[in-house]
Formats: C-alpha cells, sequence, structure tokens
C-alpha cells in the first residue's frame, strides 16, 4: 500500500517542494512531481534559482532525458518514469497515486488550497490509507 505523506500549513509550498526535490536527490530517490501545467512551470522555474550553488537535475516527464533523471516533472502520470515517490502539487487527488511506493501531499495554508487539501486527506482516510501528518505552521 503507498504510504502517504502530508505536509500541512506550508507558506511557500513551491520553495518546500524545491527542498523535497534536493533531499530526494541527494539521497538517491527518484522523484516524480505532479501539478498543473501552470504550477509545474513555476515550480521548474524555482528549482533553477531556489539555491544558487546547488543544481537539482530535473526535467519535464516527455523530454527524451527523463527515464534517467532523478527528478521529473509532469501534468500526466501515464507519463511518468518512475514510480517511488510522488510529490503532489496538484489540487485534485492523482488518479495513479495508488503505482507509488509513497506520496508526499503538500498543502499551503492559503483557503484553497487547504479546502482541496482536506479533500484529499478525507479522500485517501476513508480507503484506509495510514496517513502521516508534518505541520509545517508555527
Amino acid at each position: 500500500m503507498t504510504r502517504i505523506d502530508f505536509h500541512t500549513n506550508v507558506g511557500d509550498p513551491l520553495a518546500y517542494a524545491c527542498r523535497l526535490a534536493r533531499k530526494a536527490y541527494l539521497s538517491g530517490k527518484p522523484l516524480v512531481v505532479l501539478a498543473e501545467p501552470q504550477r509545474l512551470a513555476a515550480f521548474d522555474e524555482q528549482l533553477w534559482t531556489f539555491q544558487p550553488l546547488e543544481f537539482v537535475p530535473h526535467c519535464m516527464a516527455k523530454s527524451p532525458l527523463a527515464e534517467d533523471t532523478p527528478v521529473v516533472l509532469t501534468s500526466n502520470l501515464d507519463e511518468a518514469p518512475h514510480h517511488q515517490v510522488l510529490v503532489n502539487l496538484g489540487a485534485p487527488v492523482p488518479a495513479q497515486f495508488a503505482r507509488f511506493e509513497r506520496l508526499v501531499e503538500i498543502v499551503g495554508s492559503e483557503g484553497d488550497e487547504l479546502a482541496a487539501g482536506r479533500e484529499r486527506y478525507r479522500f485517501y482516510r476513508d480507503r484506509g490509507y495510514v496517513i502521516e501528518t508534518h505541520n509545517q505552521g508555527g
């Protein structure tokens, strides 16, 4: 069964996801990041700039390099080359999340993100998933 971690009350979800991507890369764990296209583009840009002296190798799932790239960005999990860790930056429940060993949900502290995060939490809980919660708020 997929392990699910909820990181809640995250002030800057994209910056937080960048740190998670760096951590996964440094530990040698392939990572797939899922989001809507516009948010994915913003995350891609932030990965290039969040730490000036560090580089997190990443590419879009449609890239011919995706199979060999540790961090893959996508809006469609059918294109995901790895199935170890999925980071969801999107609002809906990822349709194919059960293919992954681990799912990390990042929930911002804004109203719409909180509401969508609560819906996802209920969805997983109602299906019997054990959920670890990590509250990032003060």
